[in-house]
């Protein structure tokens, strides 16, 4: 059984017992979290896909932990006049384990 659900403007395809890292939320860790924008929901007895959500469909998660991603750097560069800028950037996360898809 998955569900495909929306979080933080991007669609994620999850199955019970799934880690996936996703837009920093605004909860605790340790608490628990409901995604009530599903999209699709697949089982046993088939596929249901909403127009846009699935009515009633909601996917429960753990929140594991708030993090933040490995730096990236940005260099910006403008030849022929000395100038350059080099900028760092972390983007925050939120560690959920997927525990029921509730359809």
């Amino acid at each position: 059984m998955f569900a495909i659900i929306e979080t933080g403007g991007k669609q994620y395809k999850v199955s019970e017992g799934d880690v996936i890292f996703i837009e920093k939320l605004d909860v605790e860790a340790g608490s628990e979290y409901t995604f009530d924008r599903v999209f699709a929901v697949c089982g046993d007895d088939g596929i249901k896909v909403g127009t846009p959500v699935v009515a009633g469909a909601t996917v429960t998660a753990t929140v594991e932990k708030n993090g933040r991603g490995k730096k990236i750097y940005v260099l910006k560069y403008k030849s022929k006049k000395n100038e350059k800028k080099k900028i760092g950037h972390r983007q925050a996360y939120t560690k959920v384990t997927i525990k029921s898809i509730n359809a």
